[in-house]
């Protein structure tokens, strides 16, 4: 396999204050999945390369995703009201025959619509693919032509959002891959970890767990996210299949303490509560 075909790993950082991966929703309800859909993450692609929307997705849709939930962060409930600033009624969705929208009877005058976020999560995705690609859409990431969003517009991420490239395939690079916590984060998952241990003081694992979910053609999940356009007047997704699963990752501590074995000398089973980040 020459260079230009051979596959490589682009790593994705999807941290920020505020995400809302929406897979569903109506007008007045929109809300998040718990963690990055396929669509997102190929939109996100799509926004830094410069794609319009009418624009075929032909060179993204073979790309092959899985993402790491680093942090799951908390779910935010926000609350919206809408109204017409001059004070008259909200029309209807539908429109007469002149193609105008008429006003709600009986008179509408405001409409209440909940918008759902993740708060403080971290992600890392990983995108598999032909390396001339991944390279271009790694800098793409660092320099885009349109504003990158975690999801929604009103989401941008901290930085750095591209790791970079990775050889050894998706789910290795996900699983070599540091724990992208913050400090704080990671320390309070010592202290956690330590009351639990009962060792009184915090217990810095030299890896920790992770949950994943990765693209699986044999994967037992399906999920309806996968664009196949995002022309405003053609948009349609279909599904896809996933596996979930755990990962075992290097924490970032930089003086591991050495983990506790089992009697067979292996190291200690799964962290039940891992997924809560803590």
């Amino acid at each position: 396999m020459s260079g230009s075909d051979a596959e490589a790993v682009l790593l994705l950082r999807l941290a920020g204050p505020l995400q809302s991966w929406g897979s569903r929703g109506a007008f007045n309800r929109r809300e998040t999945s718990p963690e990055p859909t396929r669509s997102g993450v190929i939109g996100l692609l799509a926004a830094a390369a410069g794609y319009a929307r009418e624009r075929p997705l032909d060179e993204l849709l073979p790309l092959r995703l899985g993402v790491r939930v680093d942090l799951p962060g908390t779910l935010l409930r926000d609350y919206h009201t809408v109204s017409d600033y001059r004070g008259r009624p909200l029309p209807q969705a539908g429109v007469n025959a002149k193609g105008i929208q008429k006003p709600t009877s009986p008179p509408k005058p405001t409409h209440v619509t909940t918008r759902y976020y993740l708060q403080d999560a971290v992600f890392v995705a990983g995108v598999a693919g032909p390396r001339a690609l991944l390279e271009t859409l790694h800098l793409a990431v660092r320099g885009p032509a349109f504003p990158l969003a975690l999801g929604r517009r009103s989401c941008p991420p901290t930085q750095p959002v591209s790791l970079g490239l990775r050889d050894n395939g998706l789910e290795d690079a996900l699983r070599e891959e540091p724990w992208q916590a913050s400090r704080r984060a990671r320390e309070a998952y010592a202290s956690q970890l330590g009351r639990e241990r009962g060792a009184g003081r915090a217990v810095r694992p030299a890896r920790v767990d992770r949950s994943l979910t990765i693209e699986d053609p044999d994967g037992d999940d399906v999920l309806h996210d996968a664009p196949v356009s995002f022309d405003p007047h053609a948009r349609s997704f279909t599904s896809r299949r996933v596996r979930h699963g755990w990962l075992s990752i290097p924490s970032g501590f930089p003086n591991p303490d050495p983990d506790p074995v089992d009697g067979s000398g292996d190291a200690a089973g799964h962290d039940p509560f891992a997924l809560l980040g803590w």
